[in-house]
């Protein structure tokens, strides 16, 4: 006896469907499309449940392009939010680095901030909600002892103003609850700007908030930090840090700009392994290269190497959770034929009286994937996907169409994207040019 597959919120079900088709990862409904990886997401799961009680974490997510990383960080997002932690993501890239001189670690810390969400805020925008949620918090307690309002909102920061940067941290978050009962939105903005590190010169923040100092390039990580244990006296669990696409540190030309920023991965690294951090936890998605390669990736630098080798027991089937390097296993065709009958539900609404295709139907096209692209249509199955939610979207739309007439039309191909970028040659300048990947 089958069980029923639960009901698909239409919201949900375009949002999948549309994602999918596009080749990208939606950001609901994520709980309809979930497959295999389990022992994964229980890995993780323990990681959330961690820093909710005051711990730390950090994880590197390894798999090839087109294997799930997005997807699998997405969902531990999800998760992590449903456990009252807060959440901020981003995706590295040639403007945003973990470490830099010109902006670039700024920009990043600046992007996770805009990002902070919340189980109540889940799409971003959260830090202003906190905030005020604090403030009423530290209102109450005014009232309560008769001491003003200000001075409640710095005497619950008394453990951030003793970290790096935390006076002015906490002199800003003044200013914002100083701006929230005045009515006065400029300096609330003035506050809000400071936090997402988004001012670029000391001294105009000195002019709009009475500070000296500001989060840039240099406290990228301390930022990060200070936000954590905010949210935490804010009501919060902790703060986890999703940051994806780190193979981008490993396609930097300039040997030096690479060590720099390994070197504050290994500070992050060493903050957690020995304990001196508190409530936040760091997930960071990168492909195999950018873990192994010894020329250019994390395994370039020995005391990383050194942290992150694999356990030299887990070999012949059996596997380590416990460590820090998680590396996502390909599909099976078993995962993928039910991760294809669940895209079926989706389109179905859940209704199986609504299916669109039979079982024959699932079977036939991967084995018509299998013919055109061999072990890739489940190994990386980016592109199965998209040509199964394809062929299900002209299904539904010319109910007239026999699903056999088109499967030989099908088309679909490995997944190269963004590998044959990641492709660098040898032969490629390592010198210490930060701009030596300009291209015109």
């Amino acid at each position: 006896m089958t069980t029923k597959p639960p009901a698909i919120k239409p919201r949900d079900r375009d949002t999948i469907i549309s994602a999918l088709r596009a080749g990208v990862v939606p950001r609901l409904g994520l709980q309809h499309i979930q497959v295999g990886r389990q022992r994964e997401i229980d890995a993780l799961i323990r990681d959330i449940r961690r820093v909710g009680e005051g711990g730390s974490s950090i994880r590197f997510v390894i798999g090839a392009y087109g294997a799930g990383k997005t997807f699998f960080l997405f969902l531990v997002r999800q998760i992590a939010l449903q456990s009252k932690l807060a959440v901020c993501q981003a995706d590295l890239s040639p403007d945003r680095r973990i470490h830099a001189t010109n902006g670039q670690a700024r920009s990043l810390y600046a992007e996770l901030a805009r990002s902070l969400s919340t189980r109540t805020a889940p799409d971003g925008g959260a830090l202003r909600n906190i905030l005020e949620s604090y403030i009423q918090k530290a209102t109450e307690k005014a009232g309560a002892t008769g001491v003003p309002i200000e001075t409640a909102v710095k005497d619950g920061l008394g453990d951030i103003r003793e970290m790096a940067a935390g006076y002015d941290f906490a002199t800003v978050v003044a200013a914002y609850a100083r701006g929230y009962e005045d009515g006065n939105s400029t300096l609330q903005d003035a506050a809000l700007r400071w936090l997402r590190g988004e001012y670029t010169t000391k001294t105009e923040a000195r002019q709009d908030l009475g500070v000296r100092t500001i989060l840039d390039d240099a406290s990228f990580y301390d930022g990060l930090r200070l936000l954590a244990g905010f949210v935490r006296v804010a009501g919060f669990g902790g703060m986890i840090v999703c940051l994806d696409e780190l193979v981008n540190l490993y396609k930097l030309q300039s040997a030096q700009a690479r060590k720099q920023n390994y070197e504050q991965i290994l500070r992050i690294l060493n903050d957690v392994l020995q304990g001196t951090t508190e409530g936040i936890g760091f997930i960071l998605g990168g492909t195999p290269e950018f873990l192994l390669d010894t020329r250019r990736g994390l395994y370039s630098y020995e005391a990383l190497q050194s942290r992150l080798a694999e356990n030299s027991f887990a070999v012949n089937g059996l596997a380590d959770y416990s460590g820090p390097v998680i590396n996502l296993p390909s599909l099976t065709p078993e995962e993928l034929f039910h991760l294809l009958e669940r895209l079926r539900d989706v389109f179905a609404g859940g209704d199986p009286e609504k299916h669109l295709v039979p079982d024959e139907a699932l079977v036939a096209f991967m084995e018509h994937c299998s013919n055109t692209i061999g072990d890739a249509y489940f190994r990386t199955p980016r592109n199965t996907v998209k040509a199964f939610v394809d062929l299900l979207a002209i299904l539904a739309q010319n109910p007239d169409v026999r699903w056999n007439d088109l499967l030989t039309r099908v088309e679909v191909s490995e997944d190269r994207q963004g590998a044959d970028e990641a492709e660098i040659s040898a032969d490629a300048d390592d010198g210490d040019d930060e701009l030596a990947t300009l291209r015109l």
